[in-house]
């Protein structure tokens, strides 16, 4: 494959990243989460360029970025609890609805599962670049599977160039943690903390959902469900308030080190910062990482998602 392009984010970048995906090549672009690692979601052998590039095992199923909303129903049958969400899109919430008999979308974006993920993300480039390719675009995290999400297009450079056809190159992530999986095939059961908390989903829908975060999945329905995720290259240890002999602290809050997640406690400055420290840390070469205490609330459920999978054991 040629060198990837790292395109500027104007009309020309956004023509070229166009480009790319209707040829059926993979193009990674920033959303408001992380960067997304995107590919003709109606063609199966572009979506196989997706698993190919990040090395993602075939079982994990994506997520399919939509432009507007009322594109959902051409691909998913929508059910009453999700026009109660609509003030989430567009934003980082993606809803995993029954899939149509004759959506159209390649089979391996669903990992053989009758259902299908959406989302409509709110970044402004993500959005110009899905209206000028006309697609809906299969588009899981912009990494090696497995490996720390990428919140810059640095990050995409580092760990899938040469792989891919280019990165649209949008800046850094505000949000910085995935978006929430909200499975609605049945009654609302939060599949993955992320930028939209739980508390305001279950606020819309005037009921509790029902939990499955941090289950370890053979097959999951869809993607951030696999018991180690997120990985950096160091070992992870959780809920520390000192960093042992060869380990270096991660702070938060009242727990201080020169590595904080948040010096005053904010859980959406500590999202947005946690990978962005991660791949920091592996840049540095640290071998182990001790991770203070975080609330487990609000956006604080999402970073202690991403960092149970970071700690948990690798194959």
């Amino acid at each position: 494959m040629d060198p990837t392009q790292r395109l500027l984010p104007d009309e020309s970048g956004i023509a070229a990243a166009a480009l790319h995906l209707q040829a059926g090549r993979c193009v990674a672009f920033p959303t408001e989460t992380v960067y997304g690692l995107g590919a003709n979601a109606l063609s199966d052998a572009a979506v196989a360029g997706i698993y190919a590039a990040k090395g993602r095992p075939a079982f994990n199923p994506l997520i399919v970025h939509l432009a507007q909303a009322a594109q959902a129903a051409r691909y998913a049958e929508i059910p009453a609890a999700a026009e109660r969400l609509e003030a989430f899109w567009p934003g980082p919430l993606t809803l995993v609805l029954p899939l149509r008999a004759d959506a159209g979308i390649a089979p391996r974006v669903s990992a053989g599962h009758d259902s299908i993920a959406l989302r409509v993300p709110a970044h402004p480039l993500a959005r110009r670049l899905l209206a000028a390719c006309g697609l809906p675009l299969a588009a899981p995290s912009a990494n090696p599977s497995g490996r720390i999400s990428p919140t810059t297009a640095g990050h995409v450079m580092d760990g899938l160039g040469g792989r891919i056809a280019a990165v649209l190159d949008g800046g850094p992530c505000k949000v910085g943690v995935e978006s929430t999986i909200l499975d609605l095939t049945g009654a609302p059961r939060l599949l993955r903390a992320g930028g939209v908390p739980a508390e305001a989903l279950e606020e819309a829908l005037s009921q509790p959902l029902l939990r499955a975060d941090r289950e370890t999945h053979a097959a999951p329905i869809a993607p951030g469900m696999l018991s180690s995720h997120y990985a950096p290259k160091a070992g992870v240890r959780l809920n520390a308030t000192e960093a042992r002999d060869g380990e270096v602290l991660l702070g938060f809050g009242p727990v201080r080190s020169d590595w904080t997640l948040s010096a005053s406690g904010d859980l959406e400055e500590a999202a947005a910062n946690l990978f962005t420290l991660l791949h920091r840390m592996d840049a540095a070469g640290i071998a182990a990482i001790a991770v203070a205490p975080i609330p487990d609330h609000g956006l604080g459920r999402a970073i202690n998602d991403r960092l149970a999978r970071a700690a948990a054991p690798r194959d």
